[in-house]
């Protein structure tokens, strides 16, 4: 069954088409949230509640829409509630610009340096960078769709995302 008879069959209560879309997209969530959250247990959890939040939603949704897409930004939303309602995290709006320094690249990293180093370095950032970082390069968000989710200006989610990459070289850089 193609997307486009999935999410017509889900708005008609289909629990068969709402299964295939379950077991489509449940590890692409899951892992999106894993990220934000670094809890598997509250991952599953987040992916149960958003799998519900959307076949609850799914009336709302277009037929021709991107449906993966729209999954993983409700798990994202999800997430990142959570992460403020359990720490109380404040994205601060910061009006100035650092775009004007010379940008480190990602070319600056040792070829011999392994992903799972990188992701442990990126989980050893503040919360505040560590998300920009995760929606921008794992996620594959735009600065502007970072700042909408976050609800910041775009120049704050630059910022920050140029703090955290900083910071996550410099501790790459010194193994």
């Amino acid at each position: 069954m193609n997307t486009k008879q999935l999410i017509q069959n889900c708005k008609k209560n289909d629990y068969s088409a709402q299964m295939e879309i379950y077991h489509n997209y449940k590890n692409m969530m899951f892992c999106s949230a894993v990220r934000i959250v670094k809890s598997r247990e509250e991952a599953e959890d987040l992916v149960q509640d958003s799998f519900i939040k959307g076949f609850e939603k799914i009336h709302q949704l277009k037929d021709d829409a991107n449906l993966g897409a729209w999954l993983k930004r409700i798990v994202i939303n999800k997430a990142l509630d959570t992460i403020r309602e359990r720490k109380n995290i404040v994205f601060v709006d910061e009006t100035f610009v650092l775009e004007t320094e010379q940008a480190n690249t990602i070319d600056e990293v040792p070829s011999e340096i392994s992903v799972d180093f990188i992701k442990k370095c990126i989980y050893k950032l503040k919360e505040k960078y560590r998300i920009i970082l995760i929606l921008y390069m794992i996620e594959d968000y735009n600065h502007r769709e970072i700042s909408t989710i976050l609800k910041l200006k775009e120049s704050t989610v630059r910022n920050q995302y140029k703090r955290g990459k900083d910071q996550l070289l410099k501790m790459i850089q010194k193994k």
